[in-house]
């Protein structure tokens, strides 16, 4: 530590703030907020070594600091997001940019339009945004409902000067431009397609009948009756639409968030006055091993960009390892201008509505860890010469076979062999083991030891085709078990390495230091995919014969 960055610790007052850390190049590498500086600052100088790699290296390049003091930590909150977005820290958790996800804009013209805009004051266009959308096809269905039960002007300038253009004509548009509806009547279909678009489907219907009702008092049947269809298909839309709760205003957001395999997902369903009325799913391909620090970039960048109407209530577990509830629900009070609950999901309903999302994060996960298997197997060829560059391999890794063991204090020993070829599991070629050396007395060392000796022993034998690389799960010493008995069946031409499950350590034989794959890697993805597969076979075996064992008895 210089002497610059002493003196500045000195002078940290027991105040509210952020803190800027900067490097020798005066480059701002990381900021971040505090209740209270100093003691916040001074942690991260208080010990040589902390449990995260990340905070290790940062604490390592801090040449100098800057703090700004504010008078509450909600403040401390709202500037660090300023702060952060001003100058994209290298040791902050920066999302990816949400230009990706489309808004609804409701333009704020004489006789407004609604337009799908990529980011928010796109070309200057001033209005109302709903958003972000992240399924935009089902954004694109959403803009086709919404022109034809809310008929809103859909050319920027008229076509004709004298008539309506087809829009008109197929219902779709309310002819403004022609001086076929009044500017009330237009103001109110506008209206109305705001409550649309805020999930406020009881008001929504209400305006509706009552519209159709004072049309039909005054005799403006073909009007009422254009109003009554509409109603009738929004009503049948709200049919469709999942109802959580009966009889209530339940307006709340249920986030989940599932990681790993380097695939971090989010989910945010949105229920609004009892109805499921639309899912967001954010997929991030990670390094990070803090989820929480993650999570809690995620929610404060969501809600800050949030354009819809906030809700009365958040419900997510994730959100209790965040930090200060009170604090959050203040920030929220300020940037959404309502009283927003935040509760951690355990009551009855909160658990029902987290199985829900925690459900559909699941599903989410799942399609997004196929897409990239299916992308390892296109890129295998650039993936597998990463491994053996990286792994020190002497056979460039086409066929990798894995294994893995399972047992309950050391009864119904078994053992899994799962095989990949060309990055793609081959269950043809899976085999499983019964494991006799260790019957009830457990011993993963000697088990392992039994499944490579039986393995390797049938080398050249027709459906034991030779690895070209061997997976084992564990650490050093595990690894180390194995290569004594490659040594004394005198097997060659195969590579051996083990994967530590703590830190997704690679070991490689006779190596004391273990070799970490970046995080986000799909090299890692692989290996880690292909040790998770042994795991899952050699546990269906076991549960197999356990549930066999325990018929006979």
């Amino acid at each position: 530590m210089n002497d610059k960055l002493n003196e500045s610790l000195k002078l940290l007052p027991s105040l509210p703030g952020c803190y800027i850390y900067y490097n020798s190049d005066n480059e701002v590498i990381y900021v971040g907020k505090a209740k209270i500086l100093k003691r916040r600052v001074k942690s991260y100088f208080n010990r040589k070594h902390h449990d995260s790699v990340k905070v290790n290296i940062l604490v390592s390049q801090i040449d100098h600091l800057e703090y700004i003091i504010t008078n509450t930590e909600v403040e401390a909150l709202i500037l660090e997001s300023h702060l952060i977005k001003k100058y994209k820290p290298k040791y902050n958790i920066l999302l990816k940019d949400d230009k990706k996800y489309p808004y609804f804009l409701i333009t704020d013209e004489d006789f407004p339009r609604i337009l799908i805009v990529r980011k928010r004051n796109m070309n200057k266009l001033k209005g109302k945004y709903y958003g972000p959308y992240t399924n935009i096809g089902a954004m694109h269905s959403t803009l086709d409902f919404l022109k034809k039960i809310f008929p809103l002007r859909q050319c920027k300038t008229p076509r004709f000067k004298s008539r309506p253009c087809l829009y008109h004509s197929i219902g779709k548009c309310l002819a403004p431009c022609q001086n076929l509806v009044t500017s009330e009547e237009y103001k109110a279909v506008v209206n109305q397609a705001e409550l649309f678009l805020s999930g406020k489907q009881t008001e929504l219907m209400k305006k509706l009948m009552e519209q159709i009702q004072k049309y039909a008092d005054s005799e403006q049947f073909e009007k009422a009756a254009r109003l009554r269809d509409s109603y009738f298909d929004l009503q049948k839309t709200l049919e469709k639409q999942k109802v959580v709760y009966e009889n209530t205003k339940l307006n709340e957001d249920v986030i989940s968030i599932k990681h790993e395999d380097g695939i971090l997902v989010i989910v945010i369903l949105m229920i609004r006055e009892g109805r499921l009325i639309d899912k967001k799913d954010f997929t991030y391909e990670v390094e990070t091993e803090d989820r929480t620090e993650f999570f809690a970039t995620f929610f404060k960048e969501y809600y800050n960009s949030l354009t819809l109407e906030f809700p009365d209530r958040i419900v997510s577990n994730e959100l209790e390892s965040v930090g200060d509830k009170a604090l959050y629900e203040e920030w929220l009070e300020i940037i959404s201008g309502k009283r927003v609950k935040i509760s951690y999901g355990k009551s009855a309903q909160g658990k029902e509505l987290q199985m829900l999302a925690d459900k559909n994060v699941s599903v989410v996960w799942n399609n997004a860890k196929l897409s990239k298997m299916s992308k390892i197997n296109e890129d295998f060829n650039q993936i597998g010469s990463y491994l053996k560059e990286k792994l020190q391999l002497n056979n460039f890794p086409y066929r990798m076979e894995c294994y893995d063991i399972s047992h309950i204090q050391g009864t119904n020993t078994v053992a899994s062999m799962v095989t990949f070829i060309n990055g793609l599991s081959k269950k043809s070629e899976y085999k499983k083991f019964k494991i006799k050396s260790t019957e009830g007395k457990p011993d993963d060392f000697l088990s392992m030891k039994e499944v490579l000796t039986r393995r390797l022993s049938h080398i050249g034998q027709k459906g034991w085709d030779k690895p070209d690389l061997i997976i084992i799960d564990g650490g050093k010493g595990q690894l180390s078990s194995v290569m004594k008995v490659v040594k004394e069946m005198g097997v060659t031409g195969i590579d051996f390495v083990s994967l530590a499950k703590r830190q997704e350590e690679v070991f490689l034989p006779n190596k004391s230091k273990s070799i970490m794959l970046p995080r986000e890697s799909s090299a890692l993805f692989l290996i880690q995919r292909i040790r998770d597969e042994a795991h899952r076979f050699a546990i269906t075996y076991h549960r197999k014969l356990r549930g066999k064992k325990s018929l006979e008895e």
